[in-house]
Formats: C-alpha cells, structure tokens, sequence
C-alpha cells in the first residue's frame, strides 16, 4: 500500500479525503435516524376512533386496540376491515415521516438502498 493512501498504489485523487468524511457523516446521521424511528410512534384511527393502530416510524406494528362498542359477533368482518383500515393509515404516516426523514439527511435525493 502506498503511503497515507488506504487505496493502494491508486493514484492520490484531490478531495477523497473530504468525499469519504461526507460518506463517513451520512452513515452516522442514517444510523441516528433510524434509532429515531424506531423510537418515533405513529398512531391512526378508524371507525371514529374505534380501531387505532401504533406503529414506529419504521413500519413496526406495535399494537392495536379495539373499543369493546365495535365488537359485533354479527359482524366481524365490519371489524377486519376498520383494523385493517387503521393499519394502513398508521403504516402509511410512518411512511411519510421516514421520507421526510430521509429527505432531511440527503437534502431531497433519492438514494435508494440507504435504509
């Protein structure tokens, strides 16, 4: 290896260095923000406020409550449907604030595959 250059015997490219403290940065704010997401709690409701469904910022499903009023044995699928219902909203919520996430961190470029 060369000296003071992690690539080997690749010739020294001006502002390599600057490039990889800018990657190295991006990688820290990403991870930050994940964590952030993780913590972050969505929540959205159906039917009135009967179903409401919690998610992280992430997509994780973390619960999903059900008011006892909404409960009909003769009509369930009233229920799987504002529960699914619910779930959607919540997910979707969660999906906007991980764009807006994102957006603060690559200044609105898309880079795929970031998280």
């Amino acid at each position: 290896m060369g000296k003071g250059n992690p690539f080997g015997n690749m010739p020294n490219i001006p502002g390599i260095g600057n490039l990889m403290k800018q990657a190295q940065k991006m990688a820290e704010d990403s991870e930050r923000i994940q964590e952030e997401l993780h913590n972050e709690r969505v929540e959205a409701s159906s039917g009135g406020g009967m179903v409401t469904a919690v998610v992280t910022g992430m997509g994780e499903i973390l619960e999903v409550k059900i008011d006892a009023q909404v409960v009909d044995p003769e009509d369930v699928e009233m229920l799987q449907d504002l529960v699914v219902s619910a779930l959607r909203e919540a997910l979707e919520k969660a999906a906007e604030l991980k764009n807006a996430k994102m957006a603060e961190l690559t200044g609105g470029m898309g880079i795929p595959g970031l998280f």
